[in-house]
């Protein structure tokens, strides 16, 4: 045997375990590096976030919403879960619609302009706070419009108000049964409250766009963004999403309640479009169109969603 060998494994093991420890210093000075830069950014832009909307106090916090358009129908928009700043995520659909509507967008407990709540993030208060908004708005009918998981949280305010919805529409909705793997919102929480989700978007992150109106959007979103991801209220959403899905299982929709409902045609989940026209097919006055494009198919198809819409309802009243 080679009496050099152990010495030899040895300084190799030495030479290893010092190659980690140096990586795990490396990263835990870029952690502290992009912690710091992303709390002096926080701070810089919280004066830069131009205030919109209007607060309504309800339940322990404010929720806020804003209005656009004079129409005599009433839409009540509904973001999906994680979307930063609902009101500027849906402003190409709402430039469409309050041609024609009124539109009224809520922003939930920990998301946009609104303040965080310590109340239980489950399908029964996510209804009750979306009642108590458009019952300090006076709106005692209205057509409901959801995007993503909007759809559980919106059968659920249909169910616990009936009479209040004149129709819902869908947009990519969630729905009951779909395959749910669960979410775990904790590494992303952590990725931006280290500023490293801060990193990423600056070096990997959509172009700003050359138009100045959408450039100005671009830039408040994704300070809105910054600032919102990773609070506390949604992260107890996120861990509320298997029992939402559950609950929402033991619920459908009035069988007299028209229901638009858009899907995305190149869905990668299993079923999208199966899952969707059944839905649609459990009422009198149901449709599904699909639309291609993505998951926020209001980003890209506000002015066919808007058309199909008026087509929609017109049948209705006729």
């Amino acid at each position: 045997m080679d009496k050099n060998r152990p010495s030899l494994i040895k300084r190799i093991s030495k030479i290893f375990l010092k190659s980690i420890i140096g990586i795990v210093v490396i990263i835990a000075i870029l952690l502290f590096a992009t912690f710091v830069i992303h709390q002096i950014n926080l701070s810089s832009e919280a004066d830069k976030i131009e205030d919109y909307g209007q607060k309504i106090k309800i339940f322990d916090g404010t929720v806020n919403t804003t209005i656009d358009g004079h129409g005599a129908d009433t839409i009540v928009l509904l973001t999906g879960f994680g979307t930063a700043s609902p009101r500027l995520d849906f402003e190409p659909l709402i430039r469409e619609l309050d041609k024609k509507y009124t539109v009224i967008t809520i922003e939930p407990f920990g998301y946009g302009l609104s303040s965080e709540t310590n109340r239980e993030r489950n399908l029964n208060n996510m209804a009750e706070e979306i009642h108590e908004v458009v019952k300090q708005l006076n709106l005692n009918r209205f057509i409901l419009m959801g995007h993503s998981i909007a759809g559980l949280y919106s059968l659920a305010y249909i169910n616990k108000y009936p009479g209040r919805a004149a129709a819902f529409v869908g947009i990519d909705t969630s729905v009951p049964t779909q395959p749910w793997p669960g979410y775990n919102s904790a590494p992303l929480d952590f990725l931006a409250k280290a500023g490293v989700m801060r990193a990423f978007f600056k070096f990997f992150g959509d172009e700003k766009p050359k138009d100045e109106s959408e450039a100005h959007r671009f830039e408040q979103k994704h300070m809105i963004t910054m600032k919102v991801t990773g609070n506390s209220t949604l992260g107890r959403e996120a861990t509320s999403l298997s029992n939402s899905f559950n609950d929402a299982q033991k619920l459908a929709f009035p069988k007299n309640l028209p229901v638009l409902l858009f899907a995305d045609e190149n869905s990668a989940v299993k079923g999208w479009t199966e899952l969707h026209q059944e839905q649609a097919n459990s009422v009198d006055k149901g449709k599904l169109i699909l639309l291609p494009g993505s998951h926020y198919l209001h980003h890209t198809q506000s002015k066919r969603i808007a058309a199909e819409l008026e087509s929609f309802l017109g049948k209705q009243n006729n």
